[in-house]
């Protein structure tokens, strides 16, 4: 099982899609890493050499930013725009979605599943 950026690569699965459980790697980001290791994108990970292995992480430290660092910057730009008391930063605040997505209905991801109302259901009176 290779291990690269930090993540342990599925052995089984074929370098293609195993690259993409590196976060910031895609299957898109994943085809041009191995067009440019000259790697077939059928191999499966545990058949690897070390020096495709070491190919793979070289071109992915020099040209990409992923796991941690990519981490890292996601969450200080998501930082930035709540000091900055942007409208998307006060919707990050407030666990509502950002991109201008309804939230009249749906939303649940974000909202969580507490604040359904359930139909005919009558809440108690509460302390006077």
């Amino acid at each position: 099982m290779p291990r690269i950026a930090g993540v342990d690569i599925p052995a089984r699965k074929p370098i293609l899609y195993g690259l993409c459980s590196i976060f910031g790697v895609g299957l898109t980001l994943a085809k041009d890493i191995l067009d440019e290791a000259k790697i077939d994108a059928t191999v499966r990970a545990e058949t690897l050499t070390e020096a495709q292995a070491a190919k793979i992480r070289e071109i992915l430290e020099q040209k990409y930013k992923v796991e941690g660092d990519l981490r890292r910057e996601i969450s200080g730009n998501i930082k930035r725009l709540k000091d900055l008391g942007a409208y998307r930063g006060l919707r990050h605040i407030r666990n509502l979605p950002v991109h201008g997505q309804r939230t009249h209905t749906n939303a649940r991801t974000r909202k969580g599943r507490a604040r359904i109302a359930i139909a005919g259901k009558k809440q108690a009176p509460g302390p006077k």
